[in-house]
């Protein structure tokens, strides 16, 4: 389990950046899952925060430097990737991954006070919150449209304002908000629901806190038989970990597809350095995402394993090195 929203993922033992941002753009309007994710990171909920109307927004506006970074979901649980964040990363924008925040998740079904079940002709909601409740929409609400909207919270406000019987999944601060009440709650189809969000911002590369992934784009010469195998022996030879790899369409053609790749380690790794600098020379195409710092309740744990082994290794080496007999002569 992740840790609380308010706790903040650097209060986990990772080292602060030299300058945090002053204005971030996130999927707006007030009362998103983005917002909470955001402002439950203590050193971040600082900054000016600009709500925009859509993700494609708040990474653009990051990209044109109105603001200095932008906080978007990449990732549920449940339904896999945020392909609109993906596809803006991996083709469009030249950002980098700062650090990732991992949230749970629950949403409700709100309606305005009085509203019987039976009385909904439709519901809104953000497509990837909907998809995380399509058995409770199956069941209780079957045959009713599921609209789209570019968030959650936008979906609240539109049934609070629109004179039409609708219904929003959306979480239930929403409820608070907007002035709707809560009909059903924590309606996703599986337990442990949890949407993972990234700060991006452009040319900075946080240090290596001792506990990081790597995020890289692998795109082919040519779609040829083993080709995947041949980038995936790149990490095994090195035996860094994979903890994420997910193919997307390049846009360019029926069947062509890039690599999007999650691995630990930083960029001031060695290995790391090194397999990115095999990858450059063999690949088409290598696109460098981000070094972060690892999120979850394990980091701080992990960061002092990971320090003290060194700090060992570094002691029983420098002993090995003090038996060193004096230099041949020349």
């Amino acid at each position: 389990m992740p840790p609380s929203p308010g706790s903040g993922a650097l209060g986990a033992g990772v080292p602060a950046p030299d300058s945090l941002p002053a204005r971030i753009a996130y999927l707006g309007p007030q009362g998103t899952f983005s917002e909470e994710a955001l402002t439950g990171e203590a050193d971040l909920a600082t900054a000016e925060l600009v709500p925009m109307a859509t993700i494609e927004e708040a990474i653009d506006a990051a990209e044109r430097g109105e603001v200095d970074a932008a906080f978007v979901p990449i990732e549920n649980s449940i339904e896999g990737s945020v392909n609109v964040t993906l596809d803006r990363l991996v083709f469009d924008a030249g950002l980098l991954i700062q650090r990732e925040v991992v949230l749970d998740v629950h949403l409700d079904l709100l309606a305005r006070a009085g509203t019987s079940l039976s009385a909904i002709g439709r519901v809104l909601s953000f497509p990837v919150a909907a998809a995380q409740c399509r058995r409770y929409l199956a069941e209780h609400l079957p045959g009713v449209e599921v609209g789209a909207v570019s968030s959650t919270a936008e979906a609240a406000r539109h049934v609070a304002e629109a004179p039409d019987v609708a219904a929003a999944v959306a979480p239930g601060v929403s409820a608070k908000l907007y002035g709707l009440e809560v009909l059903a709650h924590a309606i996703e189809d599986h337990p442990g629901n949890q949407t993972r969000f990234v700060l991006v911002a452009p040319d900075v590369v946080p240090p290596a806190s001792g506990h990081d992934k790597t995020s890289i784009v692998c795109f082919q010469q040519t779609n040829r038989p083993g080709s995947l195998h041949e980038i995936l022996g790149q990490f095994a030879a090195r035996n860094l970990d994979l903890t994420r790899i997910e193919s997307r369409p390049t846009k360019q053609a029926l069947g062509e597809y890039c690599f999007v790749i999650e691995l630990g380690g930083h960029l001031a790794d060695e290995l790391v350095a090194d397999c990115l600098e095999e990858l450059h020379v063999t690949l088409g195409r290598l696109k460098f995402l981000g070094s972060y710092p690892a999120y979850g309740a394990e980091s701080s744990r992990v960061r002092e394993e990971i320090a003290a082994r060194r700090a060992e290794a570094r002691a029983w080496l420098g002993s090995l090195r003090a038996k060193l007999g004096p230099a041949a002569p020349a």
